[in-house]
């Protein structure tokens, strides 16, 4: 199980959809011409087509009302009515363009597609963000300041456990979101960089991830840091443990974020990969000695990067 708190409109919201579709659908089943006589254009000449277009929203409607039961499991019903409510409006506007239709017939566009938009794509966000959480069991407990009790389970790629690592070496501990991620590329690369400085000062870096030790492996391998010392955690309880948060919509999309994610990916060249991980959660770095923090840099948003040289000071 997730520990993700899910709302309760979105169920009212899938019921409202389908009570509406469904009195659509019946309204255009039993009175094919009444929409056509209402905006003043001529009857269909064959009727029954425009009564499978009621058949077919009708049945929308019964699957949204199944998909309210749990709208986070039932996501790709809502993902099918969401594309239809974006493609229907296009469709409309080239005919009402093209003089096939009468501007008048936006009015059900209206009511049949753009007041549910931002609901459904809000249904859509927070079912990927619930249905991406990491998936670990009890481990999903963790509370901030659990450190000792989470690293101790944790095994370093060297077979040591992050706790006695701790306790022998200072550590930068460097949480990044995901293998794909183009600014954990950023901050994988500027760690090459800073390597030098960072064992002059005998810090070592430890990289934790989300993924499976493979995963973690090759992501290192393309940055050129083979040799970096690595925790794969894809439960996530460390990231928990150290209090890093999922992000909410405007520290994942925001216009800082979309802007740094332009300069990173394109301008700087990281690119982007596949998300091994999760996509909501958002990194951080740590400065640890002797089992206690000693610097803490958790990210603002997912552009947030590491502070190298605070690291350093």
């Amino acid at each position: 199980m997730n520990n993700e708190k899910t709302p309760n409109w979105p169920a009212f919201v899938l019921r409202l959809a389908a009570i509406y579709n469904i009195a659509w659908g019946s309204w255009v089943i039993l009175f094919p011409n009444h929409l056509f006589d209402l905006t003043g254009i001529a009857r269909p000449n064959y009727p029954g087509i425009w009564q499978c277009v009621g058949m077919i929203v009708g049945v929308y409607g019964v699957g949204y009302w199944l998909a309210a039961k749990d709208f986070s499991r039932h996501w790709p019903i809502i993902l099918v009515g969401f594309l239809g409510k974006i493609l229907g409006p296009i469709g409309f506007v080239q005919s009402a363009i093209s003089g096939s239709l009468p501007w008048a017939w936006g009015l059900t566009i209206l009511t049949n597609d753009v007041v549910w938009w931002l609901p459904f794509l809000a249904m859509l966000y927070m079912a990927f963000k619930v249905r991406s959480a990491p998936q670990g069991g009890g481990s999903l407990d963790a509370l901030p300041g659990d450190v000792e009790q989470v690293s101790r389970r944790m095994m370093v790629s060297n077979g040591k456990n992050l706790w006695e690592l701790g306790l022998e070496k200072r550590l930068l501990l460097i949480f990044v979101r995901h293998a794909g991620c183009t600014f954990c590329r950023e901050t994988l690369g500027e760690l090459k960089a800073q390597l030098p400085n960072l064992l002059a000062q005998k810090i070592t870096p430890v990289v934790v991830h989300l993924g499976a030790p493979d995963d973690g492996a090759k992501m290192l391998e393309r940055a050129g840091l083979q040799d970096t010392l690595l925790v794969s955690n894809p439960e996530a309880d460390l990231y928990r443990a150290y209090d890093l948060k999922r992000g909410q919509l405007s520290q994942l999309l925001g216009p800082q974020v979309w802007w740094r994610g332009f300069r990173s990916a394109i301008l700087k060249g990281h690119g982007t990969g596949s998300l091994v991980g999760d996509g909501f959660q958002l990194g951080g770095a740590f400065l640890v000695e002797k089992g206690r923090i000693i610097k803490s840099f958790p990210a603002k948003n997912a552009a947030d990067p590491v502070p190298f040289s605070c690291v350093l000071e």
